[in-house]
């Protein structure tokens, strides 16, 4: 028996049209304006995110060590203060409906 090659019937897609489709969705910022070009939108996602990752390996590259271990340390204290900000924003509606709920009179 002759074993036949499998068609792929997936279609593919050239470095140029991903650009434009990428650009559309840029501009619209929805995937769905994209996805008129008959692309799943779920395809763009994967271009996006492969875009961006491929932008900050490349820029990742460029830094020498000592700027690369600042922005690291940046980034991680960028994200401790978000931390802070929210348990501080949670805190201040927490004692927000405290106050609420002690001058409602009971009945």
């Amino acid at each position: 028996m002759k074993e036949t090659p499998k068609s792929d019937n997936r279609r593919t897609y050239d470095a140029a049209f991903r650009a434009e489709a990428l650009r559309l969705a840029e501009q619209s910022r929805s995937t769905q304006a994209a996805a008129r070009l008959n692309i799943d939108p779920k395809r763009i996602y994967q271009w996006q995110k492969a875009a961006q990752t491929s932008v900050a390996a490349a820029l990742g590259a460029a830094l020498d060590p000592a700027t690369a271990a600042e922005l690291r340390q940046l980034r991680a204290l960028a994200r401790r203060q978000a931390q802070e900000l929210d348990i501080l924003k949670k805190a201040v509606a927490s004692k927000r409906l405290r106050r609420v709920i002690s001058q409602t009179p009971d009945q």
